[in-house]
């Protein structure tokens, strides 16, 4: 059974639930981790599957200069490693191509590492693709452990080629949470069946099965409509667009469009949605507690994340608040990008709307609005569809096996 230290960007962190639930699972399977995180918490709260989390947590300097002795004692360390050479000509190698002082402190972060890492480490395994693999890539070459990889979305579709590139080449395997993800990681990998598609996945011992059915259609005041989206007010969201479609509704329709979570752009959206007139009927909640987001699944009519492409090629991966959503037989409507049409099918489970589409989201809105027996329907087959193939028990069980070779 592998002894793993596993390198997060932050930890705790709310948005990150799916990485508490993974860790949790593997503890669960008996596999031995230390948590090693590259930065400390920012959020007040925290989920309450993190209490449940057993593994030590280390912080490695966030920034160096705050840390000079521990720097200092790294780099002594590092001078004794037999492959302290070969990694001085990876990193020069690197920073010539990225000369950052993000690289920098990667390669500082690594030096640390290597001299704090437990003695009964045997594995290194990294969440995200970019800054936590360097940290990972370069302790791995100092420690000659091996190292592995799960790459969600930012992580990959940000980051340059050549820096995935060398990534997959010196490590052992990689998980990735889309086929959409996997597709392009295969295919600049020289050896692609290291890159395997695993899913996040729910436990829905957490999510368990509720009876919905939907009467509100938004006829009248009585009857209002609640829409609900959970997710960070970033671009890659696009709730600058669902305020569009919202503007777009007919005058007769009553609704309520609640919003949970924090992020940078909520006082442009809040002043995006008083510019249409739309201030009464938006409720922005900020970030909430595990339970009472659970509370706003199951108060909810509909769902809709209007997820896209941003400028720097960020998007979502499978975003888990979909499937959320869908366990908690809520209908959903979403865009076409990614991994999302591996999760929801088109009048199946749910509505898919082209990404950026304002008029098409508003037209799916008001049909789920105004059509009852849809989203009944659309919400018992979501419900159907995470139990039959996005259940953490199972999906987890391909990584457990692959930590207990």
């Amino acid at each position: 059974m592998k002894k793993v230290a596993v390198i997060l960007k932050g930890y705790p962190r709310l948005s990150e639930t799916f990485i508490a639930q993974e860790l949790l699972a593997l503890e669960k399977a008996g596999i031995n981790l230390i948590i090693y995180s590259l930065r400390h918490p920012t959020d007040r709260d925290v989920h309450p599957i993190h209490s449940m989390i057993q593994a030590p947590v280390r912080y490695l300097p966030e920034y160096l200069i705050w840390h000079p002795f521990r720097v200092f004692l790294g780099l002594l360390s590092s001078l004794h490693s037999k492959s302290f050479t070969q990694l001085l000509r990876v990193f020069f190698k690197d920073l010539r191509r990225d000369c950052s002082a993000n690289r920098i402190r990667r390669l500082g972060q690594a030096m640390v590492l290597y001299r704090e890492l437990a003695d009964d480490r045997n594995w290194i395994y990294a969440h995200f693709l970019h800054t936590p693999a360097s940290v990972a890539r370069y302790c791995s070459i100092l420690s000659n452990l091996p190292w592995s990889c799960s790459a969600h979305a930012k992580d990959i579709w940000t980051s340059p080629k050549w820096e995935i590139q060398e990534k997959l080449d010196s490590l052992e395997w990689l998980v990735t949470c889309t086929a959409s993800n996997r597709e392009y990681l295969a295919g600049l990998s020289t050896n692609p069946e290291s890159i395997q598609l695993l899913y996040h996945g729910l436990d829905l011992g957490r999510f368990r099965d509720v009876s919905k059915q939907h009467i509100n259609n938004g006829s009248a005041e009585y009857a209002r409509v609640r829409i609900l989206s959970v997710g960070r007010a970033v671009s890659k969201k696009g709730y600058d667009i669902v305020i569009e479609a919202l503007a777009k509704l007919p005058d007769d329709l009553h609704w309520t469009f609640v919003h949970v979570g924090g992020g940078p752009l909520l006082k442009d959206l809040k002043r995006q949605s008083r510019a249409l007139h739309l201030q009464a009927r938006i409720d922005w909640l900020g970030p909430l507690s595990f339970s009472r987001v659970l509370e706003q699944y199951r108060d909810a009519d509909i769902f809709v994340l209007a997820s896209r492409i941003d400028s720097d090629g960020d998007r979502d991966g499978l975003p888990n608040v979909l499937m959320e959503a869908l366990s908690q037989r809520l209908a959903c409507i979403s865009t076409d990008i990614s991994g999302i049409p591996e999760l929801l099918r088109h009048d199946e489970n749910g509505l898919i709307v082209k990404s950026g589409d304002v008029d098409a989201l508003a037209k799916a809105i008001e049909r789920l609005i105004r059509d009852t027996e849809c989203r009944d329907t659309l919400g018992s087959e979501g419900r159907r569809t995470v139990e039959a193939a996005f259940d953490l028990k199972h999906n987890v069980q391909l990584l457990v096996d692959k930590l207990s070779e």
